[in-house]
């Protein structure tokens, strides 16, 4: 009977094509305060990869989905890292915090893996000489630039206060708002940092209200960005805010309800207009998937990777990051996309976005 029972598990093992799949990795948000932003980029990757499979994958291999959980934790990213490496996946698209982005990076360089992350903004994730690392999104120097321009322009002669949540995305896009509003000679009232995951923040709103804030300039994601404007507003103290593409989620606006109305944040140009995501959206919608935010961009990921090992001619991750640096452009759902040698898009990829009825819209240029 044992020596039956190895037979079939000998034939199934050798009958069963799932030793050629190829194995993706995802890291990201599952939990904790970014998870909503996580699900994005996840939504995005599942349908990449269902999209591909159904089109006979990537030279004859169908691709099977490795998702991991980092809760937005550097830590955990980590931990995610080496499990994903002894998983065998040579692919990972991930993370969605630069702060957990960064630390996992390297734990794919030492292991011969590419990374592409949808989200993660902070110019040190490509600035370190990695070969391995690429994002769809644009950079936190663009990023804050654009957003340090609009303040200067806007609230000239007025007091601007600058809010961060230490994290290295947070804690940068402010560094590089300060950089630019400095430089056109606005100087903020207060430069403070919160933590992830702060809940009662009355001791930051007492400094707004003695500076007289007219407007806030938060980096940091939707939970403590939505929740600041809310105690704000509850203390009945009505200021504008401007903040990062971490805030991009309905949630924001469930959490501070009509206090949120009319808060700015940079974001990527609006990719469902593109013809090119069209087809895509339709899928989305069948199945009530709201594709907000990084979705799109999780889903333009999987697709840089497909082109990458489509003009390498095999799924070696060195060979297809020389491709990627090649300059080659490679169509998205996002629009066309072509990377320098450090892994960054060549385009700069932010615009203004205003909540309006609780949704965030993007704006003709000011």
């Amino acid at each position: 009977m044992k020596k039956l029972l190895l037979a079939a598990t000998m034939l199934v093992a050798i009958g069963t094509p799932a030793f050629a799949d190829m194995t993706i990795g995802w890291g990201g948000p599952i939990t904790g305060g970014s998870a909503a932003v996580g699900e994005q980029n996840l939504n995005g990757v599942k349908q990449a990869i269902e999209d591909i499979n159904a089109s006979g994958g990537i030279l004859g291999e169908k691709l099977v989905l490795q998702v991991e959980d980092d809760a937005g934790d550097p830590k955990q990213a980590v931990s995610v890292a080496n499990r994903l490496a002894a998983a065998g996946a040579q692919f990972v698209i991930g993370h969605q915090n630069s702060g957990a982005s960064i630390p996992a990076s390297d734990i794919y360089a030492e292991n011969g893996m590419l990374q592409v992350t949808p989200a993660s903004t902070n110019p040190k994730f490509t600035e370190r000489g990695l070969w391995n690392t690429f994002r769809t999104c644009g950079r936190d120097d663009q990023q804050g630039t654009v957003a340090g321009n609009y303040l200067t322009q806007h609230f000239a002669g007025k007091n601007v206060f600058l809010v961060h949540d230490k994290t290295p995305y947070g804690q940068g896009l402010v560094e590089e708002v300060k950089k630019t509003i400095n430089t056109g000679g606005l100087t903020e009232v207060g430069f403070e940092g919160i933590n992830v995951g702060e809940k009662d923040f009355s001791a930051l709103i007492a400094k707004i209200k003695e500076t007289k804030a007219d407007v806030i300039y938060f980096g940091g994601v939707y939970t403590e960005g939505g929740l600041i404007l809310r105690q704000l507003h509850d203390q009945g103290i009505k200021i504008a805010m401007v903040g990062g593409d971490a805030m991009f989620s309905t949630e924001f606006a469930a959490i501070t309800g009509p206090a949120g109305e009319g808060t700015l944040i940079t974001f990527g140009p609006d990719a469902s207009k593109n013809p090119a995501a069209a087809d895509v959206l339709k899928k989305f919608a069948e199945k009530k998937i709201n594709p907000e935010g990084f979705t799109l961009y999780g889903y333009a990921a999987m697709q840089v990777i497909k082109a990458g090992i489509e003009a390498a001619g095999k799924a070696d991750p060195q060979t297809v990051a020389d491709k990627l640096h090649s300059g080659m452009s490679i169509n998205t759902v996002i629009g066309p996309l072509a990377y320098t040698q450090k892994g960054d898009i060549t385009r700069l990829d932010f615009v203004l976005y205003e909540l309006k009825n609780g949704k965030f819209e993007e704006q003709a240029t000011k």
